[in-house]
């Protein structure tokens, strides 16, 4: 008996490695990617009024403060110059930018297996934000960030299936000097990983040594503009309706070295939005639409990502409210806009109001990141490691946020309904001639690792197992995860090429 246990018991374990090994990436049953869009919190007839109300606000209020060469580049394509320095642009230019806008963007990752495609309803996941707080969860506090948690940040993406692309989560605040700032945060992040990056600009003047960088380590500026792995996240527009002057010009820069632009439009419902979600959808759209317009004037096709970001405050207060169930809802509605115009969009979902990875950060990053995911929303920004409604950035949350979105995408990929799975036979001959359970059959065996996915960090145990384990904690588990990734993470660029950066610029990340 005791022999026979013993063989029961080495073949569960021997099941249970050969589950445990990494599926081949065509067997996973989530992947980047992953096609939504069953979700449609606005009805058809909502999408056409917001629509037409966002072409209404472009024609007859407008945007001011353009540069003068994005004036001019704005006029020669049609856009109109107002009496109060307002340009406003008809419904036919807008209509011929759009008819005329790239669809078929990939963001390129160094390694060709992290390219992203946002055609149609694909969906991506990552991270995004300017954090100013690195959040310490073993203290219980906020310290300010660093760029060595940058590159430990972008080491720890590069590790997450779940996570497909890292754009700048967080603010180096050990560096003063805002020109070393920008292309140490360039270097920071590919130095970590070779997904795709996303960064921003403080000023014009800066954009030539990060594209020197990015040339450098591309292997030359033709490598670097075929396969162009870093975009610019642009705040273009200061909301109500105006042009932000030098993030414009940044945008004018980096359309000429070649680099994607993500238009983002980051209104406040409430205080630099309209408080009605509808009416901070019309805003964003319309910014949006503004910026599509500019980037068709300066270079026709140039890629770029509709941003609209717009988020939530608490009426009470006035405070951003990341995690709210409206915030989740306003971003759905954005998403499903991209999908109306069928053009690449990005916008922000997976914010936490809670300060550590709790149980409210759980419930507020699930819920807009689900629904986000659900609505066919192509780059989910800010989608882990995100607290204190985007001044926290959190290591461990971001290692336990691969989890949540695993889940997520698995939620996006939705039922397949075919012959064989709605399973007839296998019921019938389960109830009549077999032995009345599924447990075991050839069916379930085949799909348990295809169609279901499993957490890598979350507890399934049973309260008895919990406690023969040693009562794991969460949080516990991410930080030795964390630790085990760090130990073991290499720079992702050349020796030869790390030497030549750092006698070109001064490179902090020691």
């Amino acid at each position: 008996m005791s022999n026979s246990i013993s063989r029961r018991s080495g073949g569960r374990t021997a099941r249970k490695t050969a589950r445990a090994a990494p599926l081949a990436e065509h067997l996973r049953p989530v992947k980047a990617g992953m096609v939504g869009g069953s979700y449609s919190p606005l009805s058809p007839q909502g999408e056409k009024k917001i629509h037409n109300a966002a072409l209404e606000a472009l024609e007859f209020i407008g945007l001011a403060d353009a540069p003068q060469s994005g004036i001019d580049s704005m006029l020669d394509a049609g856009a109109v110059l107002d009496d109060n320095g307002r340009l406003r642009f008809p419904r036919s230019l807008v209509e011929d930018a759009l008819a005329s806008a790239n669809r078929n963007v990939t963001l390129f990752g160094r390694d060709q297996k992290h390219d992203l495609d946002l055609s149609g309803n694909r969906v991506h996941f990552g991270t995004a934000g300017a954090a100013v707080h690195i959040v310490d969860v073993l203290n219980n506090e906020y310290r300010d960030s660093k760029v060595k948690d940058l590159f430990d940040a972008a080491c720890i993406v590069n590790e997450l299936d779940n996570i497909h692309f890292l754009q700048r989560p967080m603010v180096c605040r050990d560096i003063v000097d805002n020109r070393e700032m920008d292309y140490n945060t360039v270097y920071a992040c590919c130095a970590g990983t070779t997904k795709h990056v996303g960064t921003s600009f403080t000023e014009p003047s800066f954009v030539p040594d990060v594209i020197e960088m990015l040339h450098t380590i591309a292997g030359g500026e033709k490598a670097w503009r075929e396969r162009p792995f870093v975009s610019n996240s642009n705040c273009f527009v200061v909301p109500p309706m105006k042009f932000a002057t030098e993030s414009c010009q940044v945008m004018e820069a980096c359309i000429q070295a070649g680099m994607p632009i993500l238009l983002l439009s980051a209104g406040q419902a409430g205080a630099t939005a309209p408080a009605p979600i509808a009416g901070a959808i019309v805003q964003a759209v319309a910014e949006c639409l503004a910026g599509l317009v500019y980037v068709h004037s300066v270079k026709p096709g140039h890629p770029c990502i509709f941003g609209t970001w717009p988020f939530v405050s608490d009426l009470r207060t006035g405070a951003m409210s990341g995690g709210s169930g409206e915030q989740a809802l306003l971003t759905a509605g954005c998403a499903q806009m991209h999908r109306f115009y069928d053009l690449p969009g990005g916008a922000a979902a997976g914010i936490a109001d809670a300060k550590m990875p709790d149980m409210q950060a759980g419930w507020e990053q699930a819920m807009s990141n689900v629904m986000a995911g659900l609505t066919g929303l192509n780059m989910v920004y800010e989608a882990a490691g995100m607290h204190a409604s985007l001044l926290g950035f959190c290591l461990e949350s971001l290692i336990l946020g691969d989890d949540l979105l695993g889940q997520a995408m698995r939620c996006v990929r939705g039922i397949e309904v075919t012959e064989d799975n709605v399973s007839l036979d296998v019921i019938k001959s389960t109830c009549l001639d077999g032995p009345g359970h599924f447990l075991g059959s050839e069916q379930t065996l085949s799909l348990m690792q295809t169609e279901y996915i499993y957490p890598s960090l979350a507890d399934r145990t049973s309260p008895k197992e919990w406690v023969e384990i040693g009562k794991p904690n969460l949080v516990q588990k991410a930080i030795e995860k964390k630790e085990n990734i760090l130990k073991n993470a290499a720079k992702k660029i050349d020796p030869v090429i790390d030497d030549k950066l750092r006698s070109m610029f001064n490179i902090h990340l020691t």
